[in-house]
């Protein structure tokens, strides 16, 4: 999501403590944010207390919010960092359904029955293959980016992500003949 010279003036408010303007920028964040945290979780319940955190802590360090990445951006590193402290905290997730969100994808499919397929097949992806391809295949997140993330090498970033393209190769292949 590209910022505007209103983004940056809601910014500015809410860094000097405006409510209403940290409201507005939570109204125009928060579905994104949502969409990443149950995606990374599989889990609506800890994708919300996921998404709550997130703008918690936005708007604690958002007096020190630097602008060097846009603000959709870096709020979406707090809620990667968010959802991988969750699970270093050993919460044990139950997994939901995951809606995909047409709009972060180039990808079209012709019935909600490949949607769903998709779906399962990206749920059952081993974890590091599935957070990137999340943010670099679904996101759009430079192998840079995500390597910052996920606090992985760079080469491991892209060897996951050929991996997690393979794998649904395959198993939506093989869905497909079975």
């Amino acid at each position: 999501m590209a910022e505007t010279l209103t983004d940056n003036l809601l910014i500015l408010r809410a860094a000097r403590g405006d409510q209403r303007a940290f409201e507005q920028l939570y109204r125009a964040h928060v579905d994104r944010v949502y969409g990443l945290c149950l995606r990374m979780t599989r889990n609506t319940a800890s994708a919300e207390d996921c998404t709550q955190q997130v703008f918690i802590q936005a708007w604690n360090a958002l007096p020190r919010f630097e602008k060097r990445s846009a603000f959709g951006t870096w709020l979406h590193r707090i809620a990667v960092n968010t959802v991988l402290g969750q699970r270093r905290s050993g919460i044990e997730l139950v997994l939901t359904h995951v809606p995909v969100e047409m709009d972060d994808t180039n990808v079209v499919f012709d019935t909600p029955v490949e949607v769903a397929e998709m779906e399962a097949a990206i749920d059952r992806l081993p974890e590091g293959a599935r957070d990137v391809l999340i943010l670099a295949g679904i996101y759009g997140y430079s192998h840079g980016e995500v390597a910052a993330m996920l606090g992985v090498a760079e080469g491991t970033c892209k060897a996951q992500l050929h991996r997690a393209r393979q794998l649904l190769r395959e198993r939506l292949s093989l869905e497909a003949c079975g």
